[in-house]
């Protein structure tokens, strides 16, 4: 098969960052997405209603001329948000509330501390027929960093589902063989978004032959063997597991510093990558339900009606994307040849 063509996608969880950085992240993702979950870890986050309908215009006023993209808000759980909070959200049109551990990851220190007093917090959203997304992982220290996902669904996670059986959950990003296990066997409700990154490599491609801090992520790349679980879930088609990119920008100075800035810029290539995976597998007929169908049904949300296509046809991803003022942001498989494009 040369080419293919599926249902325009979404991607349901990403980083747009701000400001004039949205001059550079909004038009790569509207390239070829319809809508994406917008991650609200902002400085300082964006925790109520009125915060993210502000957001939201500043994303809307980025978007290429023509295009239809639409942003699907999101608001920052902290241990004083309220019910009243989740209501008033929910009357703004905000579908989802994203749970950050503290310190789990880049712009995570206003994030919970005390999961156990967000359980009301958690009955209202599914109340009022709002997601749960999670940044599922520990940060207690003396757990090791490539154990913190698999704690996190000890810890946390089973309750969490079980205690509000008519929450919807999503496990953003997952990493581990564990998680995959986990949401599998799940009540109805859980699902999980997977990154290109964590399909595509494993810890030794961040690891072996020295730091590589392109490829540095949260939660961070893992042993191969959680790369082919993951890989092998996708491949089987399971409406539970569906496209996140996680795509998130970092300028090359602050990824190439003393900071250690989590997060791959995926956007201007992630379609092609993911497309790129499900061909290694022998699985092109399971793209579209991955990239365009599960994740729209999961959040109740009609699915787009366009289509994209997709052609076999090798392109380099470039080596650096430069942005107003100077700065410039090294992209996720920079300077890689990527074997799909996007048909124009």
């Amino acid at each position: 098969m040369n080419e293919i063509t599926i249902t325009k996608p979404d991607d349901w969880h990403l980083h747009f960052r701000d400001q004039d950085m949205l001059l550079e992240t909004v038009p790569a993702t509207a390239r070829c997405f319809g809508r994406a979950v917008v991650m609200p870890n902002l400085v300082p986050p964006v925790t109520t209603a009125e915060l993210a309908l502000e957001y939201k215009s500043r994303i809307l006023a980025a978007r290429p001329e023509g295009s239809d993209f639409e942003p699907v808000m999101t608001i920052y759980l902290t241990d004083k948000t309220s019910v009243e909070d989740i209501k008033a959200a929910k009357q703004a049109g905000v579908l989802a509330a994203k749970m950050y551990p503290a310190g789990a990851t880049t712009n995570s220190d206003s994030g919970v501390s005390s999961l156990e007093s967000l359980y009301p917090v958690f009955e209202a959203l599914a109340d009022h027929g709002m997601l749960l997304l999670i940044h599922g992982e520990v940060t207690q220290k003396h757990v090791d960093i490539f154990d913190r996902e698999k704690e996190f669904i000890d810890q946390h996670m089973v309750n969490i589902v079980n205690k509000v059986p008519h929450l919807k959950v999503v496990f953003e990003h997952i990493t581990t063989k564990d998680a995959a296990d986990f949401v599998l066997g799940a009540r109805e409700g859980v699902a999980a978004t997977i990154t290109p990154q964590h399909l595509m490599l494993n810890r030794n491609d961040m690891l072996d032959g020295g730091m590589r801090p392109h490829n540095y992520c949260l939660p961070v790349l893992k042993r191969s063997t959680h790369q082919e679980a993951l890989r092998a879930v996708v491949k089987s088609g399971s409406p539970r597991f569906f496209l996140g990119t996680d795509s998130a920008p970092h300028t090359k100075d602050r990824k190439e510093s003393d900071c250690g800035c989590a997060g791959c810029y995926s956007a201007w290539s992630a379609l092609e990558l993911y497309t790129q995976v499900f061909d290694e597998l022998d699985a092109l007929d399971k793209l579209e339900g991955f990239a365009s169908h599960y994740g729209a049904d999961f959040y109740g949300l009609p699915r787009n009606t366009e289509k994209v296509t997709l052609e076999r046809k090798e392109w380099v991803v470039p080596s650096n994307i430069e942005l107003k003022g100077g700065h410039n942001i090294v992209p996720f498989y920079a300077g890689k040849t990527v074997s799909w494009s996007l048909k124009k």
